[in-house]
């Protein structure tokens, strides 16, 4: 009787395991855009001039505005409007040869507008600046036009 239920429990433990669902694959390492800023070779402060306009810059350009964070394709005069913590995505999701400079991007502000807009934009400028910073990316600082 004790082998028969012995065998009963083996053959009911390979009927159970039979009738689990395979084991999920590992999900794909997506590395984060830190990491994936990371692998852009630092600035080359020799590719670009120091007072550099910004109708020949060639890196990322940013807006600093009161509603949000610009970010500009000079190429085709078209403006993305992001919030100040979708920066660093938007900027990892770039190609690699929007970076010829290497990592560093120009930032503007807006300085026009009331006093309540421009806390604003000094609010976002501080917020982005530190992202910026942190994920060590350079900011090359554009004077606005007056």
């Amino acid at each position: 009787m004790r082998r028969s239920l012995l065998a009963l429990a083996f053959f009911g433990s390979l009927l159970w395991s039979g009738c689990q669902p395979p084991p999920k694959p590992a999900a794909a390492h997506t590395p984060t855009p830190e990491a994936r800023l990371r692998a852009i070779p630092d600035a080359d402060p020799s590719k670009y001039e120091k007072g550099q306009l910004s109708k020949t810059w060639g890196n990322p350009y940013l807006v600093i505005r009161k509603d949000g964070i610009a970010l500009i394709d000079l190429s085709n005069n078209e403006e993305r409007m992001l919030k100040p913590n979708e920066v660093l995505d938007s900027l990892a999701k770039l190609p690699s040869s929007a970076w010829p400079y290497g990592r560093v991007v120009a930032l503007e502000e807006t300085t026009r507008g009331s006093d309540q807009e421009r806390i604003d934009i000094r609010r976002n400028r501080a917020i982005v600046a530190g992202t910026l910073e942190g994920a060590h990316i350079l900011i090359h600082w554009i004077e606005p036009p007056q």
